[in-house]
């Protein structure tokens, strides 16, 4: 499955995109500058109901977006 693919089924499953994942897990303050993948990936797999492979595809979203590491406040947006 592409990266693409991933970010579709994402979006139809859940109805959101990185940005709201995004903005979902640093209010929740699962995103910190020291958070690692597996913890992200642990919370968003309950809070959206993902599966592995889908959750690391968000992460991935963050990184490819300069979204990671979290430098602070406003950090990718």
């Amino acid at each position: 499955m592409t990266f693409e693919a991933y970010m579709t089924t994402i979006r139809a499953k859940t109805g959101k995109g990185p940005q709201e994942f995004f903005d979902d897990a640093v209010k929740a303050g699962v995103l910190r500058p020291d958070t690692r993948a597996t913890e992200f990936v642990s919370w968003i797999k309950g809070f959206a109901g993902l599966g592995h492979g889908h959750a690391m595809a968000v992460w991935e979203a963050f990184k490819r977006n300069g979204w990671l590491p979290l430098k602070g406040q406003g950090a990718g947006q």
